[in-house]
Parts: C-alpha cells; structure tokens; sequence
C-alpha cells in the first residue's frame, strides 16, 4: 500500500506541501508556485483523497500541518532537497564535458581514419569541438608541451613528467606491392630488400616514416630511391603501375578501392608493429571532455 501510494507522489505534491507549510497558506503560496489559489487548492484536495488523510488544519489565518502532514512535508523536503544536488550534480558534470580539443598524429596514415572518428565524436558529444591540427604533424609532442595542441597520436611513449599517455591499440605496417615486383615470392622482407626499393611515402623528414624509424634506420639501411606523394590514392595508383612500394597498416587503405594486383608483403619474420598512445598534459587529465575522447577513441580504433 505505501510503496503503491509514494508512486503517485508526483514532486510537484511535494513541492506543494512544503511550500504551504513554510507560507503558512495557500494565499501566500501562490506566488511563489506560478499557480492560482484556486488550482493549489484542488491539487491538495486531489493528495489528500489519493493519500486517504488530511496534510493540513485549515483555520483562516494559519495553515498547520497534520502529523501525517508533517511526516510527508520532512519527506518532502529532503527529496527536493536531493533532487536539486543531484542536477547541479548533472549541470557541473554538463559543463565538465564541454570544451574544445585540437588533435595532431605523427603518422600521416592516421589521417584516413581519423576524420571518421571526428564525424562519430560530433554527433555523440556535439559539446566537444574537436579539430585536426595538420601543421603539427613532425612535432606533435612538442606542440602538446606549448598547448598548441591537446592530444597527439603517437608511436612511442614520450618520457616527460608533464605528459600523459594512455596505450589505445596496436598495428602492423605491410609493404604493398604490386604482384610482379621482383620481391613478391619473398616470405618477408628484411632490411635488406629494401636497398633496391623505391619507396613511396608521404612526406619528408624520414624520421617520421614508420618503416625507416622504427626498422630500416636500425638496420643502417636507406632505400635506393624515395618519393614524397602526399595523396594516398595517387600512391597506391603507383604502385599499381608497379613503380614502387608503400609501406602501410592494412587499416589505413580500407577506404579506397585495392586492385587485384597489389599484394601485402610482411616486413621482418615477426611483423612491424607499432604501439599507437594517446598523449596529453597531465593538467587536462582530471578534464571530462578529455576522458570521453581518450576512451571513444580507444573504443573505436580498438575494433
């Protein structure tokens, strides 16, 4: 019986009650209710007759509460009381998730996913402005140091005790090649192969190709010819003419059409990893906006 009668306990009753009660009338409360004396008197008739007791003794100049009336009004207030922290509670975590975050990678092959992943961001968290820094791609540590940038998407841990870094995932970088290169029966390609290959990459400096930092540069070995094309598209129709290699994670070429021809060659018996983090200062980490960007995005390239 209680709990079927604390159902129709609407908080506007609640509100009421405790706004007669601390008025002392109906007259008085109506101003501060936004509702005639009329319609707060038939809202109060109408608690009463669900509640099956009276709230209050009515005298002419005095509203006083029943025990019933009293028991209800303390419930009252302690319920409006818990709702209105509870909103401001939701307001401070509102406002927490609203802010802007400029993001840069140091591997151009993050720009074929990334964009997506924005377009995902703006529609479940249309409060979090993000936005793709290019101009910070060869040194996106350093610009999240100067607060150029926010994030920076990279492939080794930064050691700096103002950073931040959370692990997100991990790739394979392939060689693409086109089927009659002269290396396609290889397994796997050794640093060595590479010595007789024009590479395509991106962009220059080569400290900032994943293939030469993290493989061919440790190995001493310089591919006889490298060609910077920006667009990945064009690469690959090079390389479908078979004029050269590009060296890529598969994910990065799921969007544009692979011919027939092309094949991915393994670099190394074990395969070029790479460990991908997200890197942000310290002082942001305690900022809402950046935990539900930091976690989507590792949701989201993790599958």
């Amino acid at each position: 019986m209680y709990y079927r009668t604390f159902e129709i306990m609407d908080v506007k009753y609640f509100r009421l009650v405790k706004t007669i009660a601390d008025e002392g009338s109906i007259a008085n409360s109506s101003d501060k209710l936004f509702l005639t004396q009329s319609a707060l008197s038939h809202q109060l008739k109408e608690l009463e007759a669900q509640l099956g007791f009276k709230v209050f003794h009515r005298t002419r100049n005095k509203w006083r509460l029943t025990e019933e009336g009293d028991e209800l009004y303390r419930l009252g207030k302690d319920v409006l009381e818990r709702i209105d922290v509870g909103f401001k509670n939701i307001h401070n975590i509102r406002t927490g998730s609203v802010g802007r975050i400029k993001v840069s990678t140091e591997c151009y092959s993050f720009y074929q996913g990334v964009p997506r992943f924005i377009q995902k961001m703006g529609a479940l968290y249309p409060e979090i402005e993000v936005d793709l820094v290019l101009e910070a791609t060869h040194q996106p540590i350093s610009k999240v140091l100067s607060h150029d940038i926010d994030i920076a998407i990279v492939t080794s841990k930064p050691k700096n005790h103002l950073l931040s870094s959370v692990e997100v995932f991990e790739d394979e970088i392939f060689t693409i090649m086109h089927q009659e290169n002269k290396l396609s029966g290889e397994e796997f390609l050794n640093a060595s192969h590479f010595s007789d290959i024009h590479l395509i990459i991106h962009s220059f400096p080569l400290e900032t190709v994943s293939v030469y930092k993290q493989f061919l540069k440790s190995h001493n070995i310089l591919p006889f010819k490298i060609s910077a094309v920006p667009l990945t598209e064009v690469a690959l129709e090079m390389v479908k003419a078979n004029m050269g290699v590009i060296c890529m994670p598969k994910w990065a070429v799921q969007s544009f059409t692979i011919s027939d021809d092309l094949i991915f060659k393994k670099i190394s018996k074990n395969g070029l990893k790479r460990t991908h983090y997200l890197t942000f200062r310290k002082s942001d980490e305690d900022k809402k906006y950046t935990n539900d960007f930091v976690l989507n995005f590792e949701e989201h390239f993790s599958n």
